[in-house]
């Protein structure tokens, strides 16, 4: 019997902390790579908050191309860009996706010692996505957008 090493689950949630999306890789494949997967972002629409390690030209161009703006913050070896107001609060918000990661691990027990091999752990990662969607209380962001015309210049 071979030795199981691991995959890493790779999501796509909305700001309602639904799953729209999952694919899991090998942990030795690069994080981008499931975002150049047409199968992967196919439903996804408007704008993909990241970390700093989702940087790069080819895949802010791929991304753009099938509608998906990518927002991350810059590094530190980088010029600052312009960006929204929004979208600065949509990258502090970034938490969501660590404490959906939190309730899978700890709640749902998708986390698991005992995963000797690959038939053992797809069943089991396969259940911890599907419970978590029947989870009555998911964590989410209030986002309330308020028009009220105080900046309006004459």
């Amino acid at each position: 019997m071979g030795w199981f090493y691991g995959f890493r689950l790779h999501i796509i949630i909305n700001d309602r902390g639904e799953i729209l999306n999952f694919m899991f890789t090998l942990v030795n494949v690069d994080d981008r790579e499931p975002l150049y997967s047409e199968s992967f972002i196919k439903n996804a629409r408007g704008k993909l908050c990241g970390d700093k390690g989702y940087i790069g030209k080819q895949l802010f161009e791929f991304l753009f191309m099938n509608g998906i703006q990518l927002v991350t913050k810059v590094k530190s070896n980088m010029k600052n860009s312009m960006m929204s107001v929004a979208d600065k609060i949509m990258l502090r918000k970034r938490a969501l996706v660590e404490s959906i990661n939190d309730e899978l691990k700890n709640i749902a027990q998708i986390e698991h010692s005992s995963h000797r091999s690959f038939t053992d752990f797809i069943p089991n990662a396969l259940e911890c996505d599907c419970a978590y969607c029947f989870f009555p209380k998911k964590p989410s962001i209030a986002l309330e957008i308020v028009f009220d015309n105080q900046l309006t210049l004459f």
